[in-house]
């Protein structure tokens, strides 16, 4: 039976640790010595682990894997990835060795545009609501001056801020609708603090417009918070080449192969069944780039999935054509990156992966995280529409079996060269390590 506790966060990390080994588990030495097992040795290190979130008490691992050869804009990149899911690394490489020889991968940002909102009350006259927020708003920017000053100072900041009445959708309901620029910042605290300062001053300021009842005058400011939303912050990945270059497996012409592809891909636009495995897909590469550079990888994908919604279906985030005998495939999507501030500047492996990047801008980086999310798509529809999706994933994931299984590295290394020519199932690699064993 489990214990209530007090004050645990007030509790040292081993005292933290103490607590739950004693209160939930029987084999206590085993655990706590695991939970130590993945202390860093580097007492700094791990302090600034130990920091980044409460009640810490222990590191959780993740692989941090890289995928080399992606020609991006004419230039070569080396993508690392922070995931644990077999395939992934191994598919993106793929796609970037197939896409090399055939003019690489293209990315564009269209825009950079982030949204923060002020949600209100008003029980009142809607027009003199608009007339107050147009005489209030130069003021609403004025106020924050101390908070935008360094960021307009680089060229961000303020972009505008609108009134928007919404009592349609909720009685009473309306918002500041603000818009901003962030440069090379995600710009979360920038934006929030602009957002609440807006807040203020609003408020502060309906006490005295003359044309408010009393009644009026009581503005009540429900939040104040930016929005993972950010479909003015888009970026477009594409490929193309022309459909005789395709050809690369023999088993399917250059044409039957990119017919059936641009099928699989209708398929996922009008069957939103399809389309959640489908971007789920895409999201394997994006996830795994974001996590890597120090980004929030939760934030993304809301933004990208409600985007994926906007026209009122669950559809594909990926399109593709032929025109004029050229195969064309490409996706736009909003990602609010960053690369410097948060983890971007704390974390260590952060740092590498950005150095081994180039030391992109967010602008470039969007570019690199959008590209990552095509080729993880190419790799997997393109292994869809031909052998199937499982003979690669589950011949990568045949260590993990051997893994659970407890196989030693003889008996890996004789498995990994039988399963190159065998069929991988978890029945088949049982009974394989069994007969392996008996001899």
């Amino acid at each position: 039976m489990s214990k209530h506790i007090d004050g645990f966060s007030k509790l040292s990390k081993t005292e933290k640790i103490d607590w739950i080994v004693a209160t939930y588990f029987s084999n206590k030495k085993e655990v706590k010595l695991l939970l130590k097992q993945y202390w860093n040795s580097d007492h700094k290190l791990q302090q600034l682990h130990d920091e980044f979130i409460e009640n810490t008490i222990t590191n959780y691992y993740l692989p941090f894997g890289v995928a080399p050869n992606f020609l991006i804009n004419g230039e070569f990149y080396t993508i690392p990835m922070a995931i644990e899911e077999s395939s992934v690394v191994a598919a993106a490489s793929k796609a970037a060795k197939f896409w090399k020889n055939r003019g690489g991968f293209k990315a564009t940002v269209i825009s950079t545009t982030k949204i923060g909102q002020v949600h209100f009350m008003f029980d009142g006259d809607d027009q003199k609501l608009q007339q107050f927020f147009n005489i209030v708003k130069s003021k609403l920017i004025e106020d924050t001056k101390h908070i935008t000053k360094s960021m307009e100072k680089r060229g961000g900041g303020i972009l505008d801020i609108q009134l928007k009445n919404q009592t349609k959708k909720l009685k009473n309901y309306y918002q500041l609708h603000a818009t901003f620029e962030t440069l090379d910042a995600m710009g979360a605290n920038f934006i929030n603090s602009c957002l609440e300062q807006f807040a203020k001053t609003f408020k502060n300021e309906a006490q005295h417009f003359e044309l408010f009842t009393s009644e009026e005058k009581n503005i009540q400011i429900v939040m104040s918070i930016l929005s993972n939303y950010v479909p003015n912050c888009l970026v477009r990945a594409e490929v193309s080449c022309k459909v005789d270059d395709l050809n690369e497996d023999p088993s399917i012409s250059a044409e039957d192969f990119a017919n059936k592809f641009i099928q699989a891909i209708k398929i996922a636009e009008v069957e939103p069944y399809r389309a959640v495995t489908h971007n789920k897909g895409i999201m394997n590469g994006i996830d795994a780039v974001v996590l890597a550079t120090g980004n929030d990888f939760r934030a993304v994908e809301a933004g990208v999935h409600a985007y994926a919604s906007r026209n009122g279906t669950y559809s594909s985030l990926t399109h593709a054509e032929i025109e004029n005998g050229i195969f064309k495939f490409w996706m736009e999507i909003p990602l609010a990156l960053g690369t410097v501030g948060g983890l971007t500047s704390l974390h260590p492996l952060v740092k590498i992966a950005l150095e081994m990047l180039h030391q992109p801008t967010a602008k470039e980086l969007m570019q690199i995280v959008a590209v990552a999310g095509l080729a993880q798509n190419f790799a997997a529809v393109r292994s869809l529409t031909t052998t199937g999706i499982q003979e690669g994933h589950m011949k990568m994931h045949l260590m993990n079996m051997l893994n659970q299984l407890e196989a030693t590295q003889t008996e890996k290394d004789r498995l990994t060269t039988y399963f190159k020519t065998n069929t991988v199932t978890h029945s088949a690699v049982v009974d394989a390590l069994s007969e392996l064993r008996t001899k």
